[in-house]
This record gives C-alpha cells, structure tokens and sequence, in this order.
C-alpha cells in the first residue's frame, strides 16, 4: 500500500480495510523528552513513527496510527528527569487509560491485532498493563483480541552494535541522548540535529537505587546521559534497517 497512515484516509477506505479484522494498526507511543542541546524534543515519537511507517510499507497486513506523544514521565536514570524545561510527561494512570481508549476504539472498528510500538522506556509498564486490560475485557465478551507490545531497541543486535561501538558499549541504560539516538534523528530528521551544540561527556554514572524526589546533581547539565559525539546519519540507517527487517519479519 502507498498510503498506510490511518488518518490520511476517509473513512470508508478505512472502514473497508479494518472491519474483516485482517489489518494489524500499529500504534507508535512516544514521549515529549529533552534530549539535550543537540537535538529536538521528539526523538521517542518520530523514531518509532518511522519505524512503524516502513514496517507498513514493507507487509501487507499492517496499518498505522497516529503517534501517542505523551509518555510517562522521564526518570533520572534513564531520560534525565523532570528536571529540564521542554520534557512534558503524563502520569501512569493517565498513559494507561489514554492507550486503552484508543486501542479499544480499533477494536470495536474491527481491527482484532493492535501492535504497541514504544520510543520511550519509561512507558513499558504502564502500556503493558493497558494491554492486559484491553485483552481480558475483550476475552470476557468472547471477542479475540492480540496486542502485541515492542520496543524497538530490543531488536538491535548485538552485531550492529559492535560495529556502532567498536570501543565498547557503555548499555542502554545511559543512552539517553546519545550515539543511537542522535544517529537515527541525523538519518531521518538531520534538520532537527545540530552536531555543533553536541556535548561530549562520559557516560553517566548512577547509584544502585532511585530516590524521590529526584536528585537533579545526579544527571549530567547537558540533559543528556552519555555522549553523543560520534553519531553519524550512516549508524543511524544501520540501526533501523536492523530494526525495520525484524520487526517486519513479525507481521509477514
């Protein structure tokens, strides 16, 4: 299909494609999250969009909806926190009922395979629970359903990373802002990267434990929690192919 994003359709072309139940609509969910000085706000939205879009592009079975762009709020250890002006984030309870809502409204379209497609780590918890729920409310009226939950780092291999990394990967837990994140955004946004405002700091370092509230002089001033000096558009088009052909390999 040429067009495969929901809301640029009229409604009976959508209606036609979801009411059999043979579609899978893919639901990317972000967050609005500062991700240093280098870069814009949305790198958790539009990488997952993407993703969700070639996806598409690549299966016949799969359809894609608009991007959830609030998530959960950022944690120090993993999005800097909510210290930095720009991150914008919702509670919980708020991302549960928001992704429920919108995925029980697909189902009573038609669609019965809903697939989540996160940016933003700190919504994992919150999105699973909303499938938990959509899948036993409709499992009680007797009505098939599947949501499939991912996040698209889980499918970067340890291949690709080595060669992104060839001095060692520092985890994902710091990578916040950094080399795969800004090199993906230089692939598929360069406008919304400036390299020239790049920080280059050492990875973050953090204690076995959280604390609440959340301590600020834990993250480094940048926002960013390892260096993202060294990304390339090149690595970021050699993640998302790794990304892209194995979530495909899914939905074929």
């Amino acid at each position: 299909m040429d067009n495969v994003k929901i809301e640029e359709m009229d409604w009976m072309t959508y209606r036609d494609l979801v009411k059999t139940g043979e579609k899978k609509i893919i639901i990317p969910v972000g967050a609005i999250e500062q991700h240093g000085p280098h870069m814009s706000l949305n790198p958790d939205v539009l990488i997952p969009e993407y993703i969700a879009k070639e996806v598409a592009k690549r299966t016949s079975s799969v359809l894609v909806a608009p991007a959830i762009s609030y998530g959960y709020k950022s944690q120090v250890k993993s999005g800097g926190g909510n210290f930095f002006p720009g991150t914008t984030c919702v509670s919980g309870s708020a991302l549960e009922n928001y992704v429920y809502d919108v995925m029980h409204a697909f189902v009573e379209h038609g669609c019965r395979e809903i697939v989540l497609l996160n940016g933003h780590f700190e919504n994992s918890a919150f999105i699973a629970e909303a499938a938990d729920r959509l899948a036993k409310h409709f499992g009680g009226k007797g009505i098939d359903i599947k949501v499939f939950m991912l996040s698209y780092w889980d499918f970067v291999g340890e291949e690709i990373i080595a060669k992104i990394f060839p001095e060692g990967f520092t985890g994902w837990a710091v990578e916040h802002g950094g080399i795969l994140e800004t090199s993906i955004m230089l692939c598929i946004h360069p406008k919304l990267v400036n390299m020239d405002k790049a920080v280059h700091i050492e990875p973050a370092v953090f204690p076995p434990y959280d604390v609440f509230p959340p301590e600020p002089s834990w993250v480094p001033s940048s926002g960013t929690l390892s260096s993202p000096v060294g990304s390339t558009a090149e690595k970021g088009g050699i993640i998302l192919e790794e990304c892209v052909t194995k979530i495909s390999n899914i939905f074929e």
